[in-house]
């Protein structure tokens, strides 16, 4: 062996013990069952639409869905959101009635399905709004990895802190990102529809 080639079979042969002393590492701790899998976003629920009817997971089954959590006396984050999804929703023009677009109340003490119903009324009536009882709402909360927390007013009245999120679930009901509104409603309407 030339002197040229030893330090190339050296370093050859240590990169070989590396990599399968690594490997052995690996298997002896459980392989790829011990990593880490990502957090599940989603799951069963069972709320009230704005109409009053029963309203689960399962009629997001078959339709990509845009979900965003809020209230009804929210000051403006709500609000501009629901306006923008209502302007994707418009962008998207007859292929709006192959998405669902559904805006969960994190708010039961005030969110009657009669105060859902009157205050989407402002926006696409494509969007469905769901609340449910304390114990309904914290349910769908925790599933969705949502923060949530009521802040008491210093007139006695009180507002929520939550999370601002858009949600984009696949036709199956998984998690597939966050859903960006920062862009025109044309621009999220051509994502939104690759998922149709």
């Amino acid at each position: 062996m030339s002197s040229a080639a030893r330090p190339l079979v050296i370093a050859t042969a240590f990169a070989a013990s590396l990599v399968l002393g690594l490997l052995i590492v690996f298997w002896a701790m459980g392989g790829v069952s011990k990593v880490a899998q990502p957090a599940a976003i989603g799951g069963p629920f069972q709320l009230t639409d704005q109409t009053g009817k029963a309203f689960t997971d399962k009629n997001l089954k078959g339709k990509p869905t845009l979900i965003f959590f809020g209230y009804t006396h929210c000051p403006d984050v709500c609000p501009t959101s629901l306006f923008e999804i209502s302007e994707v929703l418009r962008a998207m023009g007859k292929d709006a009635d192959k998405v669902n677009a559904v805006f969960i109340s994190v708010d039961p003490e005030r969110d009657t399905p009669a105060t859902m119903k009157d205050y989407l009324s402002s926006f696409d009536p494509h969007l469905e709004g769901l609340s449910g009882d304390p114990a309904e709402t914290a349910k769908v909360i925790t599933s969705y990895r949502v923060y949530a927390k009521k802040v008491p007013t210093k007139d006695g009245d009180y507002t929520m802190d939550h999370t601002a999120l858009i949600y984009l679930m696949d036709r199956d009901g998984r998690f597939v990102s966050p859903f960006n509104l920062k862009r025109t409603p044309e621009e999220a309407a051509a994502d939104l529809k690759r998922y149709l």
